[in-house]
């Protein structure tokens, strides 16, 4: 259970079929001065480190979603950058390698959480898994100029921190089993972001060779106008001069995440939108990425793209006025989502789109306003940003898949429906775990299953495609295949064309 890393070596354990290291870091701590600074190699150690136990998790504040199962977290440290190895305990070489990015809106979550635990998926797939941390909220993603790197870099620290660590897995992947070029990077929600984010990063080119985004793509960047506009609601908050980058590196931990929590609830008054995400500062992110993947900057990659088909509903949750919404509050709110706001123009657009969602879903779900403002929420923010990346992407790769995800939680009374990051337990295998969650266990094996085997179909070959679901058709204009996963696996043409359509030239 040694390994040589470049670095030292570590040791790891051995349990139920697998082999973890945990902890194994791939940069230096970013502590001190080196505090808003890109990732450096790590320090060598001498002797053997022990690789048993998770790392401190980045430094977050508390979140009512961490509540929920499956997603509790450990200490946390500025001394975080570290990442985790799980790999089938049977020998072998040339694995492929899934390398897996947590979400949490770029201000939470860890590799560490339950939920990600990647024993089952490596060994039932034969691969080996990585899941690794990166730098959140302020410290991960802030665009103060005075914090600039040498090379002109803003607010990306958190993207630097994920091309370190798959930098680290595309020199060490052969002493674990794997092969360095058969690289899959996948992640949800803000994961997923990045991954989107990453497919147009020329830094990254060459570190991956396919990509599965659920619940993200390659919309959720900010410019640095925007971004500087969120540091300095921030620096106001702590009382220190923007220019002062020393002094901003001396603020207690504590301060600066309460002063995070003052600069969200500035921002989220400002802007809509997550306040901190990947920032389009012209060297880590030359261009929003999505234009750049239009372009090419991530040809050949074979592409896997998803989402909920209820995925705002657990956003609803904390909604209070949601469940009271009538017809003229929908209106309004549709409004003020769409471009035009306060204008004649704008109010038409709010009213073709209530009428365009009324009738795509009559006989099939709900058509009250609730029911309406979640379908469009989850278009809005989740649904249509994956399939402009799947459209984008389809000009310069073969294998573009997209899925949508159908199975219901019973949880709440049912509220949640097909939720955000309801597919996770699917994807590590861990749905017996959270039974009370989840539902029909029998069904949901079944499903857990058939998803598992079409992730791990794409990692080794780039098709999603097995004998239990058939072929799972790749995604292009004018058909539009998707595959419906819920207690059966079906594929179909253009789900939802018509709410698909309204979003042409808006978004």
């Amino acid at each position: 259970m040694i390994v040589e890393t470049r670095y030292g070596r570590i040791e790891g354990v051995e349990a139920e079929g697998v082999r973890s290291w945990r902890g194994v870091p791939f940069a230096r701590p970013p502590v001190g001065p080196w505090r808003w600074r890109a990732p450096r190699p790590p320090e060598p150690w001498a002797g053997v480190r022990d690789a048993q136990r998770f790392g401190p998790v980045a430094p977050q504040n508390s979140s009512p979603t961490l509540a929920l199962p499956g997603l509790g977290m450990g200490e946390a440290s500025e001394d975080c950058l570290t990442l985790n190895v799980t790999a089938p305990a049977t020998h072998g070489q040339g694995r492929p390698v899934m390398v897996w990015l947590h979400g949490g809106g770029f201000t939470f979550g860890a590799s560490s959480q339950p939920i990600y635990d990647a024993s089952a998926l490596a060994r039932s797939g034969e691969v080996v898994v990585v899941t690794a941390n990166y730098r959140l909220g302020v410290l991960g993603w802030l665009g103060l100029p005075s914090l600039a790197e040498e090379d002109g870099s803003v607010g990306n620290l958190g993207l630097r921190d994920q091309i370190a660590a798959l930098e680290w897995v595309r020199e060490h992947a052969e002493r674990f089993g794997g092969d360095p070029g058969n690289v899959t990077l996948f992640g949800e929600s803000a994961g997923a972001m990045s991954v989107g984010a990453l497919l147009g990063a020329p830094r990254a080119r060459g570190l991956f060779r396919r990509a599965i985004l659920q619940s993200g793509a390659a919309h959720n960047v900010t410019t640095l106008e925007t971004a500087e506009r969120v540091a300095e609601a921030l620096v106001k908050e702590l009382g220190v001069d923007p220019r002062d980058a020393r002094r901003l590196r001396e603020v207690p931990l504590p301060a600066l995440l309460e002063a995070q929590q003052g600069a969200l609830r500035r921002s989220f008054g400002e802007q809509r939108g997550l306040p901190f995400q990947p920032v389009v500062d012209g060297v880590v992110l030359p261009e929003p990425p999505l234009a750049a993947v239009a372009a090419g900057a991530a040809a050949g990659v074979s592409l896997l793209v998803g989402t909920n088909l209820d995925e705002w509903r657990v956003f609803g949750l904390a909604d209070p006025k949601l469940a009271g919404l009538d017809a003229a509050g929908l209106l309004r709110r549709l409004e003020r989502a769409l471009p035009g706001a306060g204008t004649a123009a704008g109010e038409a657009l709010a009213r073709r789109a209530l009428a365009t969602y009324t009738e795509s879903r009559r006989g099939r779900f709900g058509v009250e306003p609730p029911e309406l403002w979640t379908a469009f929420e989850t278009d809005r923010v989740f649904r249509i940003p994956a399939l402009r990346l799947a459209e984008a992407q389809g000009a310069h790769a073969r294998e573009v898949f997209v899925y949508l995800f159908a199975w219901r939680s019973p949880a709440f009374g049912g509220r949640l429906g097909a939720c955000h990051a309801l597919e996770i337990p699917f994807v590590f295998g861990c749905v017996e775990r959270l039974r009370g969650f989840i539902g029909d266990l029998d069904a949901a094996r079944r499903l857990e299953r058939r998803m598992q085997r079409s992730w791990l179909a794409f990692a080794r070959g780039g098709d999603p495609s097995h004998e239990e679901i058939g072929s799972w058709p790749r995604y292009a204009v004018p058909r539009r295949a998707s595959a419906w996963l819920d207690a059966e696996v079906r594929m179909e043409d253009a789900p939802f064309d018509e709410e698909r359509r309204f979003w042409d030239g808006i978004l």
